[in-house]
């Protein structure tokens, strides 16, 4: 029986597809407060081929749209079926920053029963980011008995 290594896991990094990679990275320095790590562009074209912001210690990689390669952002597909969770010192003061800089509040800030307050930005992309600070810790056992207060409505 030949028996495999399972295969260790190192990093994970969202890769963001835009229309427009030039003003996303200005947005994501601005709202975010993100570091530009990397960013090459496509000569002739003024395409960005692939850029690194650096968030805390995560990395977000993007790129702008290539059609011709199946590359497309939420703008071309009508929408997006992922968000991004950033769990920050003050969610309110980051979603009012996200807002300022040209995003728009899917989703106020409040209280949730998890132990977390946070709100939902969508930025000028079309990409949802969830942002949110601890409030208390909630054990998974309190989160599933509140979860299923609040499902039973």
């Amino acid at each position: 029986m030949n028996q495999q290594t399972p295969q260790r896991i190192h990093e994970v990094f969202p890769y963001l597809r835009v229309h427009d990679a030039a003003a996303a990275l200005d947005y994501y320095q601005r709202a975010l407060g993100a570091t530009l790590r990397l960013r090459l562009d496509e000569a002739g074209s003024g395409r960005i081929g692939h850029a690194e912001l650096e968030l805390g210690p995560a990395v977000i990689m993007l790129s702008d749209e290539y059609p011709e390669y199946g590359i497309l952002g939420p703008r071309s597909i009508g929408g997006t079926s992922v968000s991004i969770h950033l769990h920050v010192d003050d969610a309110d003061a980051m979603l009012a920053q996200a807002v300022a800089a040209g995003g728009s509040l899917v989703r106020p800030a409040a209280d949730a029963f998890y132990g977390e307050r946070g709100g939902t930005v969508r930025d000028p992309f079309g990409h949802e980011w969830l942002i949110g600070h601890t409030i208390e810790e909630v054990s998974p056992a309190e989160m599933q008995r509140r979860y299923d207060e609040l499902m039973a409505g």
